[in-house]
């Protein structure tokens, strides 16, 4: 693991309180197994009426954002108290998490504009949530995003 995966990977152990239960690639992998998939969540969020911001996300154009209300609301309070339980957390502290990250995440993991891999492995999903937290630290130092 090279410095910028170290820290990127530090520094989501510290937003997520450095205290979890699972490795963050373990919760999203859970989050995508219990929704079926990219192609599950996506649905979740038709559902939801956030069928557009979602797929913003998975296009090659600008991720619409979402509020922590709509996430709740697309994802489901019984998955997100779930998915908080496994990280030794409380929903509210998770939820700003999701909302900002989540639309990054969905975007790289869809980089032709178009979901081809519904079932990302573990590999993928750390390789994904590495580089969204590298992004975000190199803005926070002046980097680009």
């Amino acid at each position: 693991m090279g410095l910028l995966d170290s820290l990127a990977k530090n520094a989501l152990g510290s937003m997520l309180g450095g205290s979890s239960k699972q490795d963050p690639a373990a919760m999203l992998s859970s989050l995508l197994g219990e929704a079926g998939g990219i192609e599950g969540l996506k649905s979740q969020f038709s559902s939801a009426g956030l069928g557009e911001q979602f797929s913003s996300w998975v296009s090659t154009g600008e991720n619409q954002p979402v509020t922590e209300d709509q996430m709740q609301s697309a994802i489901g309070p019984d998955v997100l108290q779930g998915l908080a339980s496994k990280l030794g957390m409380n929903t509210s502290t998770i939820m700003p998490l999701l909302a900002q990250f989540l639309p990054q995440v969905i975007d790289k993991l869809t980089p032709q504009g178009q979901i081809t891999d519904n079932q990302p492995s573990s590999g993928q999903l750390q390789s994904v949530l590495t580089s969204v937290i590298s992004s975000g630290l190199g803005g926070l130092f002046g980097g680009k995003k």
